[in-house]
């Protein structure tokens, strides 16, 4: 079972892959939903959460579990998961064609785990929001496939950590950051 894992995973790569250097067009759009969507998602939720009516102090506490869920998932539990888990990129064991270069681990994918418990963060406070943010984050991480610097395992790593860790900052975290920032305790904004 897992030699079929493994296998599937290594043509779902190839398969993405073959989409880069067909031509200039086809690898400017993997290039920039590969690198340049993840800038935009931030941008976009900044924007949406400026201009939504709820009070200041309640945009502050969206901000804060959406942001610090994203970035304890990152730099907290991916790099405990790095740590005991070193998986070279895919570029370093395969002929691809690599349009994006990267020299940390390929297990689980960075922008995966940041940008997916971003994604789930969201969708805590808008359901609507969080449906348009995880489609916009899975075409980001097939692009990051495309590009030839990540397996599909490595995105699916990251879509696990990722999630896991904003459920858990949203769960046990929020109440705090509400109590903190607002004077309130237990009840959950909503966009």
């Amino acid at each position: 079972m897992l030699q079929f894992l493994s296998s599937l995973d290594v043509k779902t790569l190839f398969l993405l892959n073959n989409l880069a250097g067909q031509s200039s067009t086809a690898d400017f759009w993997i290039v920039f939903l590969a690198d340049f969507l993840p800038i935009i998602l931030v941008v976009a939720f900044a924007v949406l959460l400026w201009r939504t009516t709820c009070p200041f102090r309640e945009k502050l506490v969206i901000g804060s579990v959406v942001f610090f869920s994203s970035f304890f998932a990152r730099y907290g539990v991916m790099e405990v998961v790095r740590y005991f888990y070193h998986r070279p990129r895919p570029f370093l064991t395969h002929h691809l064609h690599q349009l994006l270069s990267e020299n940390s681990y390929s297990f689980p994918s960075v922008h995966a785990t940041f940008f997916f418990a971003f994604a789930c963060a969201i969708y805590q406070y808008n359901k609507k929001w969080g449906i348009w943010f995880f489609i916009l984050v899975i075409i980001m991480s097939i692009g990051r496939v495309a590009a030839g610097i990540h397996y599909p395992s490595d995105i699916l790593g990251g879509i696990i950590v990722g999630s896991i860790t904003a459920y858990v900052v949203f769960r046990y975290l929020r109440p705090p950051f509400m109590k903190m920032i607002s004077g309130r305790n237990g009840e959950t904004y909503r966009l």
